[in-house]
């Protein structure tokens, strides 16, 4: 059970670090080691996070995300079961960790397992950096870049019309998002019922016209319409100038969407759901897509991530990470951000999640209204902290979650009545 994880395979003791006695920069001794990993799952209003915190005996301690939609107990009981493969090793020693993380449960446990190693993992990261005085990133080479493209998404929580659509995009324009992406299909799945094509062009033309030729706009069609559907769906707009068409079809297997990228002139950007670096690779085998999309928390981290980064430059591609998370995972993907040259364009949820949320941690970008830029973290560590008063005090909630089969998804206000309106079949 090597596959990607390849990448982390467990250094020797006598390769690792200084010489016994010596002080790391900060002060740290070569022994510093694990004591304990906490977690902290927030209720967001439409969506839980969890957040990790790995302690070491020196009193540093690192933070990490592990957000799961749909999974978040599940993720917090695989951190707790996990933990153990690493208490009392050196929170320094990512790779051997991460492997230790993965390979000594002799299983593959998906993205539950890989979302519970990311958050150790970037909490590992976190210590690191902090021993050092440095950003992550430059642990990775530096900096090729002080700012970066961003889209808004969650800016559309209003009904399902091109006006309600329309007004919402011109108000993240006015807060200086030049790229927005979202989802115009409403609770269809498979194929769309009649005048349901038109009804979603209309939304789309509609953004478009709200935002004039200078947006960059994304579609995002949550893996719901059958390969066939969707190449109508993107031929029938093929005059609104969409930047990119977000997993158009099943997740079952990775050549479908590819299809769906042959048999088009659109681009077609996917990943957000690979749990293993190898998926990736399947993709640049099959070809037609040249924008990956890796949710960092779905495949264990930052170094899976960057391994992505290099299959993708390799199949001239560029990655744009999944972020619907929180914060910390917010701060995660800018780290990436900052060193990977091929690096396209960072998803942003925070400026519409619930207005508190801003206060869980210590530290969040700033996005230019000229240019639409974000800035990057240049703390120690991935450079943000958590509140732990404010993540305590919005504790997990059963009904936060995104289920875009609901009516009314859009609004994103979480279940008080979950599944009473679901529409789990085809058309």
């Amino acid at each position: 059970m090597q596959d990607d994880f390849a990448i982390w395979e467990p250094v020797q003791e006598n390769q690792a670090g200084p010489q016994t006695g010596q002080s790391a920069p900060d002060g740290l001794e070569r022994s510093v080691k694990i004591v304990d990993v906490e977690t902290f799952p927030v209720g967001a209003g439409w969506k839980n996070w969890l957040f990790v915190r790995v302690l070491t005996d020196e009193g540093v301690h690192g933070v990490g995300e592990a957000t799961l939609n749909g999974f978040t107990r599940t993720c917090e009981a695989a951190v707790h079961e996990l933990k153990a493969l690493v208490t009392g090793t050196d929170p320094r020693r990512i790779r051997a960790n991460s492997a230790a993380l993965y390979q000594r449960v002799s299983n593959e446990g998906g993205h539950v397992h890989r979302a519970a190693i990311a958050g150790i993992e970037e909490a590992c990261w976190d210590i690191l950096g902090k021993s050092l005085g440095v950003p992550v990133y430059q642990l990775f080479g530096g900096p090729v870049r002080d700012t970066v493209d961003c889209y808004a998404n969650g800016w559309y929580r209003t009904e399902r019309s091109p006006e309600a659509f329309a007004r919402a995009a011109r108000a993240a324009a006015g807060q200086g998002f030049k790229a927005l992406k979202f989802d115009p299909l409403g609770t269809a799945q498979g194929f769309l019922a009649p005048g349901e094509l038109a009804a979603t062009r209309d939304i789309i033309a509609a953004v478009r016209d709200a935002t004039g030729p200078g947006a960059r706009l994304m579609i995002d069609l949550h893996a719901r319409l059958a390969a066939a559907e969707a190449v109508a769906l993107i031929e029938a707009c093929s005059d609104l100038d969409v930047f990119w068409w977000e997993e158009p079809t099943t997740r079952q297997r990775e050549e479908p969407t590819a299809d769906v990228a042959a048999r088009t002139t659109g681009r077609v950007a996917t990943g957000e759901n690979c749990h293993t670096v190898g998926q990736f690779l399947t993709l640049a085998k099959a070809g037609g897509i040249s924008i990956y999309q890796p949710e960092p928390m779905s495949l264990g981290g930052l170094l899976p991530t960057a391994a992505v980064a290099d299959i993708a430059a390799a199949d001239g591609a560029w990655i744009a990470p999944h972020q619907s998370g929180g914060p910390v995972a917010t701060a995660v993907c800018l780290q990436l951000a900052a060193f990977v040259p091929n690096f396209l364009i960072q998803e942003y949820f925070d400026p519409f999640n619930e207005p508190w949320t801003h206060s869980l941690v210590s530290w969040t970008p700033v996005l230019d209204r000229q240019t639409g830029q974000l800035s990057l973290p240049d703390g120690p560590g991935l450079g943000v902290d958590l509140d732990l008063d404010v993540a305590r005090a919005h504790p997990y909630d059963p009904h936060a979650y995104l289920d875009v089969t609901a009516a009314g998804w859009e609004r994103r206000l979480g279940h008080p009545a979950a599944g009473r309106q679901h529409n789990g079949g085809g058309r």
